[in-house]
This record gives C-alpha cells, structure tokens and sequence, in this order.
C-alpha cells in the first residue's frame, strides 16, 4: 500500500480534532503515516492547542508521533504582541503599524467562543492525562526544517491553522517549504463572507504576513476555503450513526460530546445558515489527498491583503480574463459536500470498530 506521509500543522480546535481522527483513521487503514503534529497558537492559545493534540493522538494510540510546540519567531493575534509589531516594524510605516494595532484590538484574539475555553468543547478534562510538557517540546518550525530536509519530495505538509509555524520553518530556513512533497492549507475566503472579518478567514488574518510569506513560497499550493467549508455541516446525526458502531469507545463519546458543543455554538453565532450542525472546515485539506474526486479546483495566483484597515487578511485572485503568468495555488471552489461528509463519518466508524 502506498502510504502518504504526513505532517499536519495544527491549532485544536473543535475541527481540528476531528481533522485529526480523520487522519488517524486513514492511518489506522495504511493509506498515511503521521510523521509528526506541529501545533501553533490559534483557535485558543499555544498550551492548549499542544495539549488538545496530544490528547486526541493518545486516545487514538498515536502516542509516539511527536508534537511541537508553537513557534517563537513570528507572532500571530493570539500571541506575543510586542513580538508581532517588531516584525511589522520591518514591513510597513508607521500609519499601517498604528491600524494593524487598531485592528487586532478590535477583533478576538482566539476562537474560544466558537470551540471553548480548552478549544475542544470545554471537554479536555474528561480526556486522560498525557506525560508530554509543553516546555520539553521541541518548537514546530524545528521539526518542519528537520523532517522536510531530512526527507525532500516525500512528505506532504498539511496547515489547518495560522500560517505561523510554516513562516517561521521558512524564515529559519529559506525554500524548506519547496521540499514538500505538496503544501495543503486551508485558508481564505474569496467568493464568500468571511468567518473572522467582513472579506478574511481566520487563520489568515490572524498572521496575515506569514500567509504571504507562505504563498511566496512555491507556485503549486493547494488552497481550502470558506467557499467550500461553509458546505461541510457535521450533523449530530452524523455523529450518532458513529456512536453506535461501538457505543463504548472512548473516541466516539467524544465526537457525540463535541459534535454537541460545535452545533450550539455555531448555531449561535449564525455559522451554519440555520443548519443544525457545525462545519468540519480542516476536514477539506484530508478529503483533498485522500478523495480528491470530492472537489473541483482552478488555478490561479493568491494574495493577501496586509495592510487594509477593513481588508487586512483578505484573500484575492484575479478573475479578469487577462494573461496570468505568475500562478502560484489550486483553489478549491466547488465540492461534493454530500459525498466528502459521508466518507468521513465511515472512515471515523473504522476509528472505532
């Protein structure tokens, strides 16, 4: 069988965790091999998303695939903020700096009211302890340099979270990220509202220049954004129909609970269009390697917006029917959402059976 190696960067994150099951699953099958877990500051803050990753990949029997720690050398929202404006010190003059600090005071600085205060639903202290200190781990770009380098043109590197910890490994490192064997983000909203900002997603505009950073970084990178995200509702049923494939699983009790969480507040916050469900955005990146038949995808030349008072972290493509010469991602817009959730709650069964 041919298996396709795997880091995933990560900021558990309802979602998130159940990006994770998803790949634990396939590996379960040995269709991937996790070659490690590198988490960022996110949906909530480094601790947690560290901790969160390391209790999924236990309860899953992943013990021994390391995980990092978020990365120091660029901050996003959600961290060291005298550390993000010395890095915006060498990119923009002193007015962009002024409404960069305007903005992210602005606006959350983590995702907590939609995925709790521990990031999994407020459910961590259900889950077991884990033996794995934060400050004993060795730091995301780190592992991303050493397992690229050590291995160029086999592993796929996957972000389901800020860009931060890829922009840093690049940074540390210039064309690390070109020794992947494929660069899967999911990121940006282009036809779409966005989730964080009127026109931005959040993993974007949470370190917006470590996206552009990112996007400079290759030409073929693939791209999974709100426009098709906004699609994926995991439904509690959905949830239930896993749940009794074997009702004593540890793993299983912990979708339903999740699942639960995820639903009321995304019905709270208007997420799902009324749907009762939550949206499994991370799961794209996993439907993209794994059953690519489940999405249509265009080329096109992404960038970020920096700067903009009210746009700062936009994602754009030009759609003009102009020569583009410069192409740097794939760009899913449109998926078979029916089809991509169905796979999903099978292959999580076979998780737990």
């Amino acid at each position: 069988m041919n298996q396709r190696k795997i880091i995933i960067d990560t900021d558990p994150g309802g979602d998130d965790c159940f990006a994770l099951l998803w790949l634990m699953s396939l590996a379960k099958q040995g269709w991937a091999k996790a070659i490690a877990v590198t988490t960022a500051a996110g949906n909530v803050g480094a601790r947690c998303t560290f901790t969160n990753a390391s209790k999924i990949l236990a309860l899953g029997g992943f013990d021994p695939v390391e995980i990092g720690r978020a990365s120091k050398q660029i901050s996003d929202i959600a961290g060291d903020e005298s550390a993000r404006n010395a890095a915006l010190d060498d990119t923009q003059d002193e007015s962009a700096r002024d409404i960069t600090r305007d903005i992210a005071q602005d606006v959350a600085k983590d995702a907590a009211h939609i995925h709790g205060v521990d990031g999994i639903g407020n459910l961590a202290e259900t889950l077991p302890e884990v033996p794995r200190p934060f400050d004993a781990a060795r730091y995301s770009d780190d592992i991303i340099i050493e397992k690229l380098d050590a291995a160029p043109g086999e592993i796929t590197l996957v972000a389901i979270a800020p860009l931060t910890n890829l922009a840093a490994a690049e940074a540390k490192s210039p064309g690390i990220l070109r020794k992947a064997k494929e660069l899967v983000i999911l990121a940006g909203a282009f036809q779409c509202r966005g989730n964080i900002a009127t026109h931005a997603e959040f993993n974007i505009f949470s370190d917006p220049e470590a996206a552009e950073k990112v996007l400079n970084s290759r030409d073929d990178i693939v791209i999974l954004p709100l426009d098709i995200t906004h699609q994926l509702v995991f439904t509690p049923e959905m949830a239930e129909s896993i749940f009794q494939t074997n009702p004593d699983s540890d793993i299983a009790k912990l979708i339903v609970s999740l699942c639960q969480f995820m639903t009321a507040t995304n019905l709270r916050y208007r997420d799902t269009d009324g749907k009762n469900g939550f949206l499994v955005h991370d799961a794209a990146t996993l439907a993209y390697l794994f059953y690519p038949e489940t999405l249509l995808l265009r080329r096109a030349r992404v960038v970020v917006e920096t700067q903009g008072r009210y746009s700062r972290g936009q994602t754009l493509f030009d759609d003009r029917h102009l020569p583009k010469t410069t192409p740097n991602a794939w760009v899913a817009l449109k998926v078979d959402a029916d089809n991509l959730l169905a796979i999903l709650v099978e292959d999580l069964k076979l998780l737990i059976e």
